[in-house]
């Protein structure tokens, strides 16, 4: 795409149910490399993903969410990814949006998009539990009076980066649970990224992946936490190995400290 390489990563545990049916709405001729990591999955997702010749990664132990997509980054960035989309392989979200989203960044005008289930009447419509749908604006809600941006979700598993956001942005030093998502997103925001965001249709059925109720809590007091220690890592009032001083310079490209 403009002579930028394509690479989607598929952070996959026990995927083999939907995986076929992702890869297969992946128009051709956009990505120049499928790359899945396997989260040691206990069904037969390693075995598929071999069969329809996509690049594999295996953990030899569950590493958590977050823990999972440190290596599709790491190993995106390794295969000389320029563009990096990452779709969950368990068919929640559109794969024919991909072309767009890498266009997105392709063209220079985002450094980050979004495929926003809530932009439009894609999440009610496609499914998503009212609670869930409710919980993620009082989230978003919040995170945007926090951090001072302006997203209608900080919380969608469909996400597209260019190089240099995932080599500047200090990854390793994120939870390895689900709120990794939220405070890479955060990281964005504070480095000073142009974020997008694009309309993108949900689908919720039984083979979907959905966090449990106990660890949704536990995500969304997370996402309170990363949203207070931006606010105060912006005042100067509280340190955080997340937002180290120098992120803030990031998009620009200096080390200079303001």
């Amino acid at each position: 795409m403009d002579g930028k390489r394509v690479v989607a990563v598929l952070p996959a545990y026990n995927a083999a149910l939907t995986l076929q049916r992702t890869v297969d709405d992946i128009p051709p001729g956009i990505v120049d490399e499928i790359l899945l990591v396997d989260d040691a999955s206990q069904d037969d997702t390693v075995r598929l993903a071999r069969r329809l010749g996509l690049r594999t990664y295996a953990h030899d132990h569950n590493t958590g969410y977050g823990g999972n997509q440190k290596t599709c980054y790491r190993e995106a960035l390794r295969l000389g990814g320029d563009i990096v989309v990452m779709l969950h392989p368990d068919y929640q979200y559109s794969p024919r949006l991909l072309p767009a989203m890498a266009g997105m960044i392709s063209s220079d005008e985002f450094d980050v998009v979004l495929g926003s289930r809530i932009l439009g009447v894609g999440a009610l419509a496609g499914g998503m539990p009212l609670y869930k749908y409710v919980a993620n604006r009082g989230l978003t809600l919040i995170e945007n009076l926090l951090v001072g941006h302006k997203l209608s979700e900080y919380h969608t598993g469909y996400r597209a980066f260019s190089r240099r956001v995932l080599e500047s942005l200090p990854l390793e030093q994120n939870s390895d649970d689900f709120v990794f998502d939220n405070q890479m997103l955060c990281q964005a925001i504070y480095a000073g990224f142009r974020i997008g965001e694009i309309s993108c249709p949900t689908r919720y059925f039984a083979e979907a992946s959905s966090i449990r109720f106990g660890r949704a809590v536990r995500y969304g007091f997370g996402v309170i936490s990363t949203g207070l220690a931006f606010r105060l890592a912006r005042w100067g009032l509280a340190s955080s190995r997340i937002f180290p001083p120098g992120l803030e310079r990031a998009a620009s490209g200096s080390s200079a400290e303001g």
